[in-house]
Formats: C-alpha cells, sequence, structure tokens
C-alpha cells in the first residue's frame, strides 16, 4: 500500500494538500494577531503502511540536495559523565552537519521539495543559522537562495550565507522585521518560502532527529531517551523533535514519550513564560518582550511557532528551564574544555539547562543534549566568556 501524504491542523484536524503555496491552516490563520505567535501551524501526517526501519517522509529521496545532511554522531562525554555522575548522557553533535547547524534537517527537505515542484527560488528570514543553512543546502541543490537577515547577526553566519553564493539583505531591525520582509518577497515573488514554522517542511525536517537518537541508543546498548534538552527559542526545533518522538510512538518503535526540556535563554523566554501561565493559546503570549540575549540563535520577541510547540509541551509533559547568560557562556566553556565539543550560545541552552535541573533526575535515567550549532558560527561571544576583546568588522551586505 503506497503512502498517501497531507497537511493536518492539530488544531481544528483540517487537511490539506502537500503542494506549493500551502503554508497554513486557511480557518486557524484567520484568528492571526498582531505580535502574537503564528495561528495554523501544520503537521505533516500520512495514511499508509511505513517502510519496517525508515524514516518517514513526505518527499521522495530521489529529490534531496546531494549533502550529507543528518547521520550526526550520538556519543558519550565520558568526562562530564564521571564528573557529574550521569553515567547516562549522551550528547547529540548536530555540529557535524554541513553548514555546521542543526537547521540543514529543514532546509534539506525545503529544497527536495522545491526540486520536486521545480521551484526555482526559495526565500527565508533567520538570526544566521537558517540562512547560512539554506544556501549551503541550496548551494548544492542548484536553487536561488535569498536570504533576509538582521543586520546584527554574527559576522561568521553572514560570511557563510554570502560564501555559499545566496543573495544577502540585511535588515535594519530584529528577526520580526526579517519575517515580515522575507513574506512579503515570497508573497510578491511566488518563491517558495522556507520561514520557520509557517512553512510546514521545516518541523517536518527536523523529526529526523529523534529517529537517529533512538536509532543510535539502540545500536548502543542503551535505552530509549528519558529526557531530551533542547535549545529553544521560535519553538520549531522543539516541535520537530516532539514530531519524531510521535511518529516512533504511532510505528510503535518506543513505548512511551520521552520528556522533553525547552531551554531558554531568560533574556528571550516566551515559551517559558507562556508555559508558566495558566493561558492557553495567544492569552498565553500577551505579554511580548524585546529579546536581550547572548544566544542569538534563540533570540526572538515573538516565538513564530509558539502556540504549536505550548500545546505539544501540555500535550506529552514536556518541561522548561531558564538560563542566564552568564550561564551560558559558563556552560560553553565547561562544555568545550571537559569533552572537545565547541558550540554556540544557543546550543548551549540545552547542555546549561541540563546542569541546572539534572539533580531532579535519576542518574540511571537517559539524557540526551541536543547541541545544534557549532562555536565557530558565533567567536564574539565565546570572546566574552573569555574576557577577551570582541571586536570585529560586520561585512556590508543590502540593506533594507
Amino acid at each position: 500500500m503506497s503512502i498517501k501524504w497531507f497537511y493536518r491542523c492539530p488544531a481544528c484536524a483540517a487537511t490539506y494538500a502537500i503542494a506549493p503555496g500551502r503554508y497554513l491552516c486557511e480557518h486557524c490563520a484567520k484568528e492571526q494577531q498582531p505580535q502574537r505567535p503564528l495561528s495554523g501551524v501544520l503537521d505533516v501526517d500520512w495514511e499508509g503502511e511505513v517502510a519496517a526501519g525508515s524514516i518517514p517522509l513526505p518527499v521522495d529521496k530521489k529529490w534531496l540536495p546531494p549533502i550529507p545532511v543528518g547521520n550526526t554522531p550520538l556519543w558519550a562525554p565520558r568526562r562530564l559523565r564521571d564528573e557529574f555522575g550521569a553515567p547516562n548522557l549522551w550528547i547529540k553533535d548536530d555540529t557535524c552537519n554541513p553548514s555546521g547547524s542543526f537547521k540543514d534537517r529543514a532546509s534539506y527537505l525545503v529544497a527536495a521539495f522545491a526540486r520536486e515542484h521545480r521551484l526555482p527560488e526559495i526565500v527565508l528570514a533567520s538570526t544566521g543559522n537558517a540562512a547560512s543553512s539554506m544556501a549551503a543546502v541550496g548551494a548544492a541543490a542548484g536553487l536561488k537562495i535569498k536570504v533576509f537577515l538582521p543586520a546584527a547577526a554574527p559576522v561568521a553566519k553572514r560570511i557563510q550565507v554570502l560564501q555559499y553564493g545566496a543573495e544577502l539583505v540585511a535588515v535594519n531591525g530584529n528577526y520580526d522585521a526579517a519575517f515580515d520582509l522575507s513574506l512579503e518577497y515570497s508573497t510578491r515573488s511566488g518563491s517558495l518560502s522556507r520561514n520557520t514554522a509557517y512553512n510546514p517542511l521545516t518541523i517536518e525536517g527536523k523529526k529526523t532527529v529523534s529517529f537517529e537518537m533512538v536509532d543510535d541508543l539502540l545500536r548502543a546498548g542503551g535505552n530509549e531517551p528519558d529526557h531530551v534538552f533542547v535549545p529553544t527559542g521560535d519553538g520549531v526545533i522543539l516541535a520537530g523533535v516532539y514530531r519524531g518522538f510521535e511518529n516512533l510512538k504511532r510505528l510503535g518503535r518506543i513505548a512511551k514519550m520521552p520528556t522533553l526540556w525547552a531551554c531558554q535563554a531568560e533574556g528571550s523566554s516566551a515559551i517559558a513564560r507562556a508555559f508558566a501561565s495558566n493561558r492557553d493559546g495567544n492569552d498565553a503570549f500577551s505579554d511580548p518582550l524585546r529579546s536581550s540575549t547572548i544566544a542569538d540563535s534563540i533570540a526572538v520577541d515573538v516565538p513564530r511557532n509558539g502556540l504549536h510547540a505550548l500545546a505539544k509541551l501540555r500535550k506529552h509533559g514536556g518541561r522548561v528551564v531558564t538560563v542566564d547568560d552568564q550561564a551560558i557562556l559558563a556552560a560553553q566553556q565547561k562544555l568545550s574544555a571537559s569533552s572537545g565539543l565547541f558550540a554556540e550560545p544557543s546550543s548551549i541552552a540545552a547542555f546549561a539547562g541540563w546542569l541546572k535541573v539534572r539533580e531532579s533526575i535519576p542518574a540511571n535515567q537517559t539524557c540526551v543534549l541536543l547541541i545544534t550549532g557549532s562555536g565557530l558560527k558565533d567567536i564574539s561571544a565565546a570572546t566574552l566568556g573569555l574576557g577577551l576583546n570582541p571586536g570585529h568588522q560586520q561585512p556590508t551586505g543590502e540593506q533594507a
């Protein structure tokens, strides 16, 4: 039996064909309010039988670009295990993706969709990692990539975008301003939007990490993950990891859902504040605050996937932890010096979050830290943690 793929709205259960131009639930999107997360974010779903041991995805493998995305290492940080008495601590190291970022998983699937439907251009907004990721994957796929990036984005990420040959539009504003400009452009041009959460394939592509975690743990003789620590800004990575475990549970490959921890910087903690409230829907995000954190990749004022991610956290008994910038910088040095893995501040939120709550978790339970970006992407942040001068020059780009 062949698989039938479609979009499903988790809020109202409406279904839609997976086709160019379909992004949000047309019913729920009408509830969109200014300065609130996206309404109408869609899940990818299927009917039919999935091949044993495979990762079900809505685009045929023949359309995937020729670049090695995914299958990143899951490894044991022996010194950290010994120091903290955590014999079942693991690191899922997505810094090994081609652009040095977890975001390659989403870009990979979006690029495959563009190739399948012969769409020549992809456009997106980003704080840096999604932009450099889409630029890298687009270069391999032969696609035109246009990115709207805050002018204050780390220099390494901007250089990556330009090096891969993408068009960079530097925005005099934050991610939210870049997001709005990119939507205006994609609507006007008809280009495929890769905007996070807005395009359901960005969530679907990220679910692959959950399948890899489970398979790698079993190969290593371990157990299913009990806890997964996820760096969280707009909530798309969190939703993608949840979607993977939802699929695994449906397929009978895991017996239970792990506890996912949404790890946020205190200076960008909209989902944490919403989770702590007794409110649902847009009411839970009625107090938007300007973000201020060294962890630029998870710095958002309004989390675009906030409603969707919050619903999954509550449905599956997830947890939330916030960490301040000082704790992030200290954890960055600790992870580097004790494991050999140099990760950027946004990724370190997962490790800093685990450090903050680890004593509440039984030592025999399996914990996985999802490390999503290389420290080489943001050297200026690391220099601050080391007490050095982070001075640098920004490359120029078209201004918007």
